[in-house]
Order: structure tokens, then sequence, then C-alpha cells
């Protein structure tokens, strides 16, 4: 242990969380300390939710949540915990895969500790996620209403019928600004005579 982990009792305390000693070793059970050794293929399976069978979630709901009744949870709560649930199966399925040693025993105790100390975090993370992609989700929408959109109106220009009606309104236009100028060119030409008051007959 290094001196700034003495002095951080913080970050002492995060690092006991994240891990467990077996058997002489250091276990991590934060999955993302092991980053550096992932591929982006195995890097992408464990940051997106859903990688997983609906199967293999409901069948270890209680695994991982025995204490939680799932039938109270609303749609983004059965989410998340459903995403956290994936991410202990993930979490435990890269442990065993580096650390091909473990016993089932030592893997059980991995799993206890990871329970213990990981559901918050997991639960964080997925919402996060969720979120993320949900936004995603919306914009992508917004992206594709409005090229729908630009398209439609694209394929309407181009119509001959468009053309003819396009044709009249603009002939319209002009016709009725030429009406209005000679209109106002025709009162501008003609004023009103202004007859002093004396020739008017009013006193």
């Amino acid at each position: 242990m290094t001196a700034t982990q003495q002095q951080d009792p913080q970050l002492q305390k995060r690092l006991q969380q994240d891990s467990i000693q077996l058997g002489g070793r250091t276990i991590y059970l934060n999955p993302f300390l092991y980053w550096r050794r992932f591929d982006s293929n195995t890097d992408r399976w464990l940051r997106e939710p859903g990688q997983l069978t609906e199967d293999q979630i409901t069948a270890n709901r209680r695994r991982f949540y025995p204490e939680l009744d799932w039938s109270q949870l609303d749609d983004h709560q059965m989410a998340v915990h459903d995403g956290a649930v994936e991410m202990f199966l993930k979490s435990l399925d890269l442990i065993g895969t580096f650390h091909p040693e473990l016993g089932s025993g030592q893997m059980l105790e991995v799993e206890r500790k990871m329970t213990i100390t990981k559901k918050r975090a997991f639960e964080r993370w997925v919402d996060k996620a969720l979120r993320r992609r949900s936004r995603e989700v919306t914009r992508e929408q917004r992206r594709f209403e409005r090229s729908r959109v630009w398209r439609a109106w694209r394929e309407w220009i181009v119509l001959d019928t468009t053309h003819k009606s396009l044709m009249v309104m603009v002939m319209l236009m002009v016709l009725s600004a030429v009406g209005g100028w000679t209109v106002g060119a025709r009162q501008s030409a003609c004023p009103t005579l202004s007859l002093p008051s004396g020739q008017t007959g009013i006193r």
C-alpha cells in the first residue's frame, strides 16, 4: 500500500470495497478495473445493458436481490435492477475469466462481497446508461423526423403538379403586385383639389 493510500482513508475504503483478498491475491470486484485487458468487443459488451438474454436475468433476480419485491417496481426501476443483475453476471464472468485459478468456494466469496458492496454502484451505472440511451434514441428520432420531412418536401417540389401550382401562384402574385402598383399610380396622378375656405360656402 502506498503512502498516498494510507493518507487518504476514502480512497482506501473505496479500494477495499472494490477488491477482496483470496489466497494472497487481490481480486478486483469492480469490472472496470480490468479495462486494460479488454478488447473493444468486451468493453462494449460490459458497458451496454441488454447484452444478456431476458431468461438469464430473470432466473438470477432472486440470487442478487432476495429482499426485493419485483412486482412493486415501475418500468424504469425494473430496467435498472435488471441491468444491475446483468452487471453482476458480467462481472463474475470476467473475474472467472481473468482468475481461472479461483475455485467455486472462492467465487462464492467474491459474489457475496460484490452483492454487498457493488449493488448501489451497479444500479447508478445502469441508470445513467439507460438515461443516456433514452436521450440518444430521442435525438435519433428527431433527426429521422427532420430527414423525413425534408425528403417529403423535396419529393413534393419535383412533382409536375407542384410546378404548375407554383407557376399559378407566382403569376397571381405578379398580377396582384402589378394591380396594386397601377392603382397606386392612378391615385398619385389624380390628387384631390383643395379649394380655399372662402370658395366652399362654409363660413
